[in-house]
């Protein structure tokens, strides 16, 4: 019901957002942008990607979607208020103790990303990868904010954001968990799929999103 709601008014807003401009946008290639949503056991997130801030790791995430890397692995820590982490493929395997210790680059296992710090703040929805205290030790791992974390902001690198599905993040989020923040119940990305969608159903959809997502703080 709330993915129903939440898409007729992303095609609302689509229309006003076209219509005006439809004589001049008829002439002209329409824009777009790489989607990728990541199916998991609670629902689907959406997500889009800021190449111009931090193109490895936009280019890292693709191609580790497009690669089935992704599938599988599960969302290993959760913390409410602050964020959800995954990708990381040693959660696909039996043995809790080694998740969070996985993954690598693109580029090849045994390889890391450098770092792509940026202006973009870690506010809620924000797509940024993982690593160590190392900056330049970027994988695979990745996590989605719950919350806003200002002492995150250019210490890791944001490369995208939620367009859809954040009340999927909520849930993931608010499961169950252990003193190491590991989810009782395994919260999985179940499949990946990448897609080029119109830039203003991306705009559209993102602002159903948080009109939906303002509407339930309100009554919260």
């Amino acid at each position: 019901m709330i993915r129903f709601a939440r898409s007729l008014i992303a095609s609302l807003l689509l229309a006003a957002l076209i219509l005006p401009g439809l004589s001049v946008a008829a002439g002209a290639a329409e824009s777009t942008e790489t989607v990728v949503t990541l199916k998991t056991n609670r629902g689907d997130i959406v997500l889009r990607f800021f190449p111009a801030s931090a193109p490895e790791h936009v280019k890292n995430f693709l191609a580790h979607s497009k690669s089935g890397l992704y599938a599988g692995c599960l969302f290993h820590r959760v913390i409410p208020g602050f964020m959800i982490q995954g990708g990381d493929p040693n959660s696909k395997d039996k043995d809790p103790a080694n998740d969070g210790m996985g993954g690598y680059s693109y580029k090849g296992e045994g390889t890391m990303l450098p770092a792509e710090f940026n202006d973009r703040k870690h506010t809620r929805g924000i797509l940024s990868m993982a690593r160590s205290r190392e900056p330049d030790s970027a994988g695979s791992q990745f996590f989605v904010m719950h919350g806003d974390a200002p002492f995150l902001d250019g210490k890791y690198s944001v490369f995208g954001e939620t367009i859809d599905g954040i009340e999927v993040v909520d849930a993931i989020v608010g499961t169950p968990r252990n003193s190491a923040d590991r989810p009782d119940e395994d919260q999985k990305i179940l499949t990946v799929t990448v897609e080029d969608w119109p830039t203003a159903k991306v705009e559209a959809t993102k602002a159903a999103m948080l009109a939906e997502d303002k509407a339930a703080a309100a009554k919260k």
